[in-house]
């Protein structure tokens, strides 16, 4: 009665986790987090998670040492202490509580997913009484800008059978359509393309063969089929509804790529500044040469973009300390180095041993989508840095889950073979 009442709890804190997040507010994040790492502190951690772990920790000292040859205050000092911590954090957090409740990988992950996407469909639906109507403007203001939890919650329910789960057919109907509905109010394109990835490594097409060379050239086709069919339309910036997020789709490709961004015009500015925002941290890290170049300005660095912008917190700020693009932000804080480090991090997520055990397999794929997503929001959305982000968790929770499947499977090799 005991044990089953304390992996209750320790399931209640994962999804106090996962959902403190959306809450949008980083220090009340980082203080549950940390609180929950010291109370599911476990004594024994495998050589794979400490490897992940070092890189990360390897980006803060580079970052940390950087700072002391610049001149920062000591509240951006700390502030960036505390974000460069959060992946670390967060892969502990997944890591431990992963042992907490072994049993109920599944459960845990979905039925959490589905909570929350209930909770967001209540928002939305309270935002639509307040304004009697419903936007692109609305959802994205009123109701979060995107959730890569539940796209995880809805990838491992749809294929529920390869994680060993057995569900009714009731609840996976239900649970599909609450979690696809949620998503898609969202109306983030990288939430969409975080679907996609994932669906197609579950599917064993990032695995080249001739089979996954055919899919991935098709769905590469229909893909840019349907860009070129969304860019001729000219879905028009000031559209409402779908051309509103036809138009951002129609963006997508340029807004994070441009090389040159015309400040004196608000649309060029505004449509483009993730681009901006790279320029601008390229050239001011360089200005400051070779050392800055390989080690970064360090913690408390920030890029002036000369002149005062409206933040989504509703907060206005010209000195710019987190960027959208994680790579960029990494590149500001340790250099180059931190880069290399950062990109070697998704190396190892996606170099996993095949394994004959179907579902650590299954698992294995997971991770390799993973690694291929978080290139994608690591470049739009700060990737595992993002103060909204839960990633991290997952991850040490999929590392864990599977420490645990082959141990599990040794262990009855072993005892067969001595019968």
């Amino acid at each position: 009665m005991k044990t089953i009442s304390l992996k209750k709890f320790y399931q209640v804190v994962f999804f106090l986790c996962i959902a403190v997040p959306f809450l949008n507010v980083y220090e009340l994040t980082f203080g549950v987090w940390f609180f929950a790492v010291l109370i599911s502190f476990v004594n024994k951690y495998s050589l794979t998670i400490i490897q992940y772990l070092s890189c990360f920790l390897t980006i803060l000292i580079i970052a940390f040492v950087s700072s002391f040859f610049n001149d920062e205050g000591n509240y951006n000092f700390f502030r960036d202490l505390a974000y460069l911590l959060k992946p670390i954090i967060g892969l502990l957090l997944g890591y431990q509580l992963m042992k907490k409740f072994p049993k109920s990988f599944f459960s845990t992950v979905v039925y959490s997913g589905v909570l929350i996407a209930i909770g967001h469909l209540i928002i939305v639906f309270i935002t639509f009484l307040r304004f009697q109507t419903i936007s692109v403007n609305l959802l994205r203001e009123y109701c979060g800008y995107f959730s890569d939890y539940e796209v995880y919650a809805l990838i491992i329910l749809m294929f529920h059978k390869k994680f060993e789960a057995n569900i009714t057919k009731k609840y996976y109907v239900l649970g599909i359509s609450i979690l696809s509905l949620s998503i898609f109010l969202y109306l983030s394109r990288t939430n969409f393309i975080q679907f996609i990835i994932l669906y197609l490594a579950m599917k064993g097409f990032f695995i080249i063969n001739k089979r996954a060379l055919m899919v991935m050239g098709t769905t590469t086709v229909l893909l840019v089929a349907s860009y070129i069919a969304i860019y001729n339309s000219n879905p028009s910036r000031s559209g409402k509804g779908i051309e509103a997020f036809l138009y951002k789709v129609k963006n997508a490709p340029i807004e994070a790529f441009k090389t040159k961004v015309n400040t004196d015009d608000w649309r060029d500015f505004n449509d483009n500044y993730r681009s901006f925002e790279n320029i601008i941290t390229v050239r001011q890290v360089s200005n400051g040469g070779i050392t800055d170049i390989l080690f970064g300005k360090g913690l408390g660095a920030t890029i002036n973009i000369g002149r005062e912008i409206r933040t989504n917190d509703g907060t206005y700020v010209q000195y710019i300390p987190i960027l959208h693009n994680g790579f960029a932000t990494v590149f500001l804080k340790s250099g180059l180095v931190g880069v290399i480090i950062l990109i070697i991090t998704l190396w190892m997520l996606a170099r996993n041993k095949r394994s004959s055990i179907p579902i650590v397999q299954n698992i294995n794929l997971l991770l390799v989508g993973t690694s291929l997503f978080l290139i994608v929001s690591n470049w739009v959305f700060m990737g595992l840095y993002l103060k909204m982000d839960s990633k991290s968790i997952l991850i040490g929770l999929l590392i864990c889950y599977r420490e645990i499947l082959i141990k599990k499977t040794i262990q009855q090799e072993n005892a067969y073979n001595e019968l």
